[in-house]
């Protein structure tokens, strides 16, 4: 049987990269007697990092879900990676858990990473605690740290216990209302702590204000309501290292955090756009079936597994669920709890429970799952996740391998709603794209360790179109003959500009028939195979008109194929005369990184010529530069953005509008063109 919803906490473990998050989570699965020793993120032997890939890079890559007991409690635990590449595993997590559980390393202080998780679940209402590991490192400064928190994120960021013993232990300041610690007063964090949380209750503050103190016993539903408020941000002090504070850490989890029912419930819609209606899911086991996939993993062996929540009703073995809106339920045939990569079946799952069921092909990544028809239009609110704009061209190494590699690599794509796969006609281009050099580079490591498919690559090509900008005429006579019947067809025609976007309009005005109306689609074909291959660059001529006015025809030898080529080669004729130029892709580009690197970012902007528009403040010392840069140039450009910031840079794309290169650009691009042309 399920547990009762009291006895379930769910936490996401977020944050920057090498805070410890792994290592916690070892240390609070030995210390609740789940597993008999902590393994280690270096030797490879921990819970959560299992994957083969985690291992040989020593970092996580995927989010993993593990789960303890402690105090009759299950606590499910989601480890998250903490660069800023696997976001598409991170901010998922969030829309499982409870509590977010901001990971910093009292080492590194606060990094871009931990705002950027601190600012994704404030927008999801969730309750948030912030865990400071590795307090028992060499120089460090924790009373700095904890005023930088609270300079950051708020004065609610308030301490529930302090470390003691020089990092070798912590004191509880919430229950216990004096004590010795390492920094500041037990006393004065404990009042403080109790003054926060007493401000939600009018009742509660007149009390306090008349009797000095109220028992932190009776403070249970007001607690809830502040951290579902976010009026408190509970920091924990902890070394997953030596152990102090992880039993303490288990502590707080039981008796101050939110179980299903008293966090803030998720944020499912009923309908699309804005027709949409808000729906509340109630974590009450009784009623119809509400759960959201957060995870989906495609394992060669085991198939497609979606890891879903449970919001509302029980899911058992042998339930008929309906994904989204499909028409057809399928039958849960097993129903699994995770532990890193082991699968433990079970019966049945509640409000609140983390579970998984295997080889359901029509499962997919955000699908809400339900048993009642009502729910077939329902969806939770979506996460705003990262643009995917570093790109790749991949090709099978063995030529007939290309629908293999796509069915591979979309499987892939499945899994991470940051990556992103597409055929670019344009440039008749597969290009995969993630959020960065790491991101893809663990992609292709997973196609080749997991499915023996190697590939080449290669920097996309980038979609240059030319184009006119004034008008002019051309003219083509094709006559051909060869013993036999002959070929023959005249045409005259005029090309003109038009605004950008508007493609390419074809105009019939032939008067009197001197080309008969059934070659006239001839000729536009012969127009518009010349325009797609290009004039000047080899690149599609693009936002031109083409007028046919006049031409000659042959009783016996006018064909098809002679009004193609006559309309083709006079099509090109006119180009050339129409002043013509190459136009490059102009994209939208917002940079974020620190302050301090604001000034080298801008000037690397204007050299790759690009125009900065403004920026704008956020928080940590963080900033957006916001601007317009040639697509061209941001080729590698993540590289280049780590080495200004040094890692602490992201940008995102978005296309603005097409504008000509200029000069010399163009006289290299139609050289190339030529060099290509004459091989």
């Amino acid at each position: 049987m399920p547990p009762v919803v009291a006895a379930l906490r769910t936490l996401a473990f977020v944050g920057a990269s090498a805070t410890g998050k792994t290592t916690l989570l070892e240390a609070l699965l030995h210390k609740a007697g789940a597993i008999g020793a902590s393994g280690s993120v270096e030797r490879g032997t921990t819970v959560s990092d299992f994957d083969p890939l985690e291992r040989r890079a020593q970092h996580s890559l995927n989010a993993a879900l593990v789960h303890l007991q402690h105090e009759g409690t299950r606590i499910h635990l989601l480890d998250t990676p903490g660069a800023p590449d696997f976001l598409g595993q991170s901010l998922p997590a969030l829309e499982a858990a409870d509590t977010a559980a901001l990971v910093i390393s009292a080492s590194s202080g606060i990094e871009l990473m931990t705002g950027r998780m601190m600012d994704w679940a404030a927008r999801r209402e969730l309750c948030r605690m912030i865990i400071i590991n590795k307090i028992d490192a060499l120089d460090i400064d924790l009373p700095q740290l904890l005023r930088d928190i609270q300079e950051a994120f708020g004065k609610e960021c308030l301490p529930l216990n302090l470390p003691a013993g020089g990092g070798t232990r912590v004191v509880d300041c919430f229950f216990n209302p004096a004590g010795e610690a390492d920094f500041s007063s037990v006393e004065r964090a404990h009042r403080a702590l109790v003054e926060q949380v007493v401000e939600v209750d009018s009742a509660l503050v007149e009390r306090y204000l008349n009797e000095g103190d109220v028992d932190p016993r009776e403070l249970h539903a007001p607690l809830e309501q502040a951290l579902r408020e976010g009026h408190l941000i509970p920091v924990c002090f902890v070394s997953a290292r030596n152990g102090a504070g992880v039993a303490e850490l288990l502590d707080v989890m039981v008796r101050l955090l939110p179980n299903p029912a008293e966090g803030n419930p998720p944020k499912f819609l009923r309908g699309e756009g804005s027709a949409a209606i808000p729906v509340q899911a109630v974590p009450d086991p009784a009623r119809h079936v509400l759960a959201h996939v957060f995870k989906v993993t495609v394992d060669p062996y085991v198939g497609k597994m979606g890891i879903f929540r449970v919001h509302q009703g029980t899911v058992t073995r042998d339930s008929l669920l309906y994904i989204g809106d499909g028409r057809r339920p399928f039958k849960v045939g097993h129903l699994f709890r995770l532990q890193g990569k082991e699968h433990t079946e079970i019966a049945s799952a509640g409000p609140g429970e983390l579970c998984a069921v295997a080889k359901v092909d029509d499962i997919h990544f955000d699908a809400v799952l339900h048993d009642a028809a009502e729910d077939d239009h329902m969806h939770l609110l979506p996460l705003a996740f990262p643009v995917p704009v570093h790109g790749l061209a991949i090709e099978p190494k063995r030529r007939g391998d290309e629908q293999r590699m796509w069915d591979l690599v979309q499987r892939l794509v499945d899994e991470d709603p940051c990556l992103k796969l597409e055929h670019v006609a344009a440039t008749n281009e597969t290009v995969v794209y993630g959020l960065g050099e790491l991101h893809l580079r663990a992609l292709l490591e997973r196609l080749v360790d997991v499915y023996r498919c190697e590939v080449n690559t290669r920097p996309p090509r980038i979609a240059y179109r030319e184009t006119v900008t004034a008008p002019a005429a051309g003219h083509h006579r094709h006559k051909k003959q060869s013993g036999g019947a002959g070929q023959f067809g005249e045409v005259f025609l005029r090309i003109e500009p038009l605004p950008r976007g508007a493609g390419i309009e074809f105009v019939d005005q032939v008067k009197g028939g001197t080309i008969p109306g059934q070659y006239i689609p001839a000729v536009e074909k012969g127009v518009r195979q010349a325009l797609d291959g290009g004039v000047v660059a080899g690149f599609p001529v693009r936002d031109v008109r083409v007028v046919v006015y006049d031409g000659k025809h042959h009783s016996v030898d006018s064909k098809d194929i002679a009004f193609a080529t006559a309309g083709r080669k006079a099509v090109i004729e006119a180009v050339r005369a129409a002043s013509p130029v190459v136009l490059e892709p102009i994209v939208n580009v917002e940079i974020t990184a620190p302050e301090a690197a604001m000034g080298d970012i801008t000037g690397d902007l204007s050299s790759r010529r690009g125009q900065v528009s403004g920026t704008r403040g956020l928080q940590l010392g963080t900033l957006a530069v916001l601007g317009q840069v040639p697509l061209s140039e941001l080729t590698g450009y993540q590289s280049r953005l780590n080495a200004l910031t040094g890692g602490q840079g992201a940008y995102t794309l978005a296309f603005s509008h097409y504008e000509a290169v200029p000069p010399p650009v163009q006289q290299q691009l139609a050289g190339q063109y030529r060099v290509r042309d004459e091989e």
